[in-house]
């Protein structure tokens, strides 16, 4: 009898406890586009005085779950610019699932909707943080390429090339795809995109087999605006500033019942005045010919004018609820006027005897790219089942056309007259297909195909002559050339994903196919290679509590040579510095594993990771003397990659946000890592025995602070830093920079004007030097001088404002982390 009443308190208490929370369940639709609404606010407001108003969020899937205490509550659903659902008087006394709730856009309320961000939110989920751009001061009126380095991981050097956690070979996507918007050269393409194009960057780290294997550092994803408000709405900004510089966009979305007209468009003409130097002392160990130069010292001038006009056109059809296409269109034409002036010191070896030349190079570049897409996407049943048939096509032509020439300054005579002409024209075509479908709420499979095919050809043509134009100018046969490459990628994937209480895993495979064409008109000589890989996944994460998690990520990339590292004719950048392709290079692979932790304060959050990357076959890049010498007498310096070395990387970053006050966000990050690369060249009659060992220990840093002043106006302070790095042949020293910004809201808060400074102190300088047996070289670049930018941007039927752009409560943090 003491048993029997033991177990039946025990009943009655396990009954008496699950009364106590109750489940409520259910899900959020846009009437007119069927998709989830992310972040939508669901509230339970009790009949009881005396109980306090209890709620949640929908998920990414627009999904929610809330533990209620049971009662009589007023339920209600509210999505910025949507019409709310309420119900009245609903008794809560078991679990309840409410469905699928369907939302209407309030049109009525359409002024009070906001499509740019006030702030940039970071959306942290198992493969990839995104960033969604918000009002970063410091970018107004910028470019794609200020925008990247001003994200967390990311890192952009002086000459424009991204870097994700220190390593370059990131792969760039725009809209989840590759394009030729940055298919030639990615550095000079993101600086003529305008930042206000861009709606978020997803950082893909631990890519899952869902996309493309290509790059061992991961993925940058740029995903241009493209809003779905009902009616018409947008923004116009306008830009000025010096060194001389103007530019105009216009971003502006119309959406009816059944389409959705986009577009962003603008105009920019910037200068970029710019400097370099050289030092370079040749030791020749085993002596030089008598009119070599035992020293050259160069400085540099770069005075560019840019011109770019880019515009992204699109219309989404609404075939029905469940289905719709979309067709998009981007165009870029760029124009440059570039001029280089170098000044020449040369002292020559035994002799001792000074020359000095100027040396004057003028560049124009014209480049067009369009591309076209074409977008599926369809809700198969009501259960989350999902396909989604993309294709696009682009093409993308480059002209070059320069005119060289070199003076002695001693008798005031033309020493070197020279004439380039080099195009590139690229074409690409893509056809991805992929399958989702959800199995209950907890488990998903996906599937997928990509088809991608690019033709990239390459021609150069030099003539010049000693004296022009007493002696006519001849073609160069050593150098001209035409060079074709052509690859075609077959892929497949599936993966699958589950959640086992607060453990989520997603596990999946891709399996990549490549086919490499290369021709040489020159001399008429073909190469072709394929080769096969399979690439798994795995990323896992657990939830310790609410606001704090663990990720884990496994991937194995792949670094695929292309065009002008294959080419084996050399292009140069001056007389005396060649590089050269090399037409053997196989793939490079990579392994990586992410280890990342999250945790989330009421006025602090924290990130972190630490990371392993092991490459093989990687590509290094050495720098040998060729015996030549020029007509000037400089040791003819040849540059190229080989498949040389097995490198390790690792590193542990953090990013914090701190709110000491509602009015003051403190951004940081930090990047700290250990390369260390083994390779070296033995008994090889093609290449100098030499040793390419080395240990590199860097780190980077960033501080910005944001800062809201009366009378409506904002300041902003970045600080980055980029440590001292070395490799196998030399050092570079650290760079630090400092941009300012402030902006004030005018116009009924309709409009902002913003002034910003870019490297106040002039001091994003890349500095090193260069050691080998046979030289040594000191190096000073400077690609852009410290730049004022005065930004102008007007809003018609928006209105900014300062919650999370997917609606919640206004915690004052710029970058606020949604798990």
């Amino acid at each position: 009898m003491k048993h029997s009443l033991s177990i039946l308190f025990l009943f009655l208490s396990i009954c008496l406890y699950a009364q106590e929370t109750i489940q409520v369940t259910g899900k959020l639709l846009d009437k007119t586009t069927q998709t989830p609404l992310e972040f939508a606010t669901v509230s339970l407001l009790s009949n009881d005085p005396n109980k306090s108003p209890q709620g949640g969020i929908t998920d990414l899937n627009g999904n929610y779950k809330i533990l209620v205490s049971p009662g009589t509550y007023t339920l209600k659903w509210e999505f910025i610019s949507f019409k709310p659902v309420v119900r009245n008087n609903v008794e809560v006394k078991e679990n309840i699932d409410f469905g699928t709730i369907i939302m209407e856009q309030d049109i009525s309320n359409l002024e009070a909707a906001v499509v740019v961000a006030e702030k940039t939110t970071v959306d942290l989920r198992l493969d990839k943080k995104i960033y969604n751009i918000g009002k970063d001061l410091t970018v107004r009126g910028g470019t794609v390429s200020d925008v990247l380095d001003n994200v967390p991981s990311v890192q952009v050097d002086v000459e424009g090339n991204v870097s994700l956690r220190g390593n370059e070979n990131v792969r760039i996507l725009i809209d989840g795809r590759p394009s030729a918007l940055v298919g030639f050269n990615g550095a000079e393409a993101l600086r003529q995109i305008p930042a206000e194009a861009i709606e978020k960057i997803e950082v893909i780290t631990s890519p899952s087999a869902r996309y493309d294997a290509e790059g061992t550092a991961g993925i940058l994803n740029i995903i241009l605006r493209k809003n779905r408000l009902q009616g018409f709405n947008g923004s116009v900004n306008l830009s000025t500033g010096y060194p001389e510089q103007f530019g105009a966009s216009l971003n502006g979305n119309y959406r009816t019942e059944k389409w959705n007209l986009f577009t962003n468009t603008g105009y920019s003409y910037r200068t970029s005045p710019g400097n370099a130097s050289s030092e370079t002392s040749y030791l020749f160990p085993n002596g030089g010919a008598a009119n070599s130069n035992a020293f050259v010292s160069e400085d540099r001038n770069f005075d560019r004018i840019g011109r770019n006009y880019f515009t992204s056109l699109g219309a989404e059809y609404f075939i029905n609820d469940q289905s719709s296409i979309v067709g998009n269109l981007v165009y870029r034409f760029g124009k440059d006027d570039d001029l280089t002036t170098n000044s020449i010191r040369r002292i020559k070896y035994i002799t001792n005897v000074e020359e000095n030349s100027f040396r004057r190079q003028q560049e124009e570049e014209k480049e067009n790219d369009i591309q076209f897409s074409l977008r599926y996407d369809s809700e198969l049943d009501d259960n989350g089942q999902k396909l989604s048939i993309n294709s696009q096509y682009s093409i993308s032509n480059e002209e070059k056309p320069q005119n060289i020439t070199e003076f002695s300054l001693a008798s005031n005579t033309n020493t070197d007259t020279e004439r380039v002409f080099e195009t590139e024209d690229e074409t690409e075509a893509l056809l991805q297909v992929d399958w989702e479908k959800p199995v209950g709420e907890n488990i998903q499979y996906e599937a997928g195909y990509r088809g991608n095919y690019r033709d990239i050809t390459n021609s150069f043509f030099l003539e010049e002559s000693a004296d022009f134009p007493n002696i006519p100018l001849t073609p160069d046969l050593g150098l001209n050339n035409t060079f074709s490459y052509e690859e075609f990628v077959n892929a497949v994937y599936g993966q699958y994903g589950q959640e086992f209480g607060k453990i989520s895993v997603l596990g999946g495979l891709r399996f990549e196919q490549t086919n490499v064409n290369i021709n040489q008109e020159t001399t008429n000589s073909s190469d072709t290679k394929s080769y096969s890989s399979l690439f798994p996944t795995v990323n896992l994460g657990y939830e310790l509590q609410d606001g704090e998690n663990i990720t884990l990520g496994y991937s194995r990339r792949v670094n695929r040579p292309r065009g002008r590292f294959l080419n084996p004719f050399p292009s140069r950048s001056s007389e005396s510095n060649v590089f050269q392709g090399n037409v053997d290079l196989d793939p490079a692979f990579s392994n990586a594993l992410d280890l990342g932790y999250l945790k989330r304060w009421s006025k602090l959050t924290l990130s972190t990771s630490i990371y392993f990357n092991r490459s093989t076959d990687n590509f290094q890049f050495i720098q040998q003397p060729t015996g030549e010498i020029t007509s000037k007498g400089d040791p003819v310096i040849r540059r190229f990659p080989i498949n040389l070395s097995t490198q390790d990387r690792l590193g542990f970053e953090f990013t914090l946000t701190y709110n000491p006050v509602k009015w003051w966000t403190i951004n940081s990050d930090f990047n700290l890592f250990r390369v260390e690369n083994n390779g070296e060249i033995m008994n090889d009659p093609e290449f100098q025995d030499e040793n390419f060992d080395f240990i590199n220990t860097s780190y980077s840093a960033r501080l910005n602070q944001k800062i809201s002043l009366p009378a409506k106006i904002d300041f902003q302070a970045r600080i980055n830093y980029r440590g001292a790095s070395e490799d196998s042949q030399g050092t570079n020293n650290a760079i630090t920079t400092v941009n300012l910004a402030a902006s004030k809201d005018i116009l009924k808060d309709k409009a902002s004007l913003t002034i910003n400074v870019s490297d106040l102190f002039n001091s994003r300088k890349r500095e090193g030097t260069t050691r080998t047996d046979d030289f040594i070289s000191a190096s000073r670049f400077q690609y852009r001088e410290r730049q004022i930018t005065l930004a102008f941007t007007y809003r018609f039927n928006q209105k900014k404002r300062n919650e999370n752009n997917r609606g919640g409560d206004d915690n004052g943090e710029d970058f606020e982390f949604q798990g």
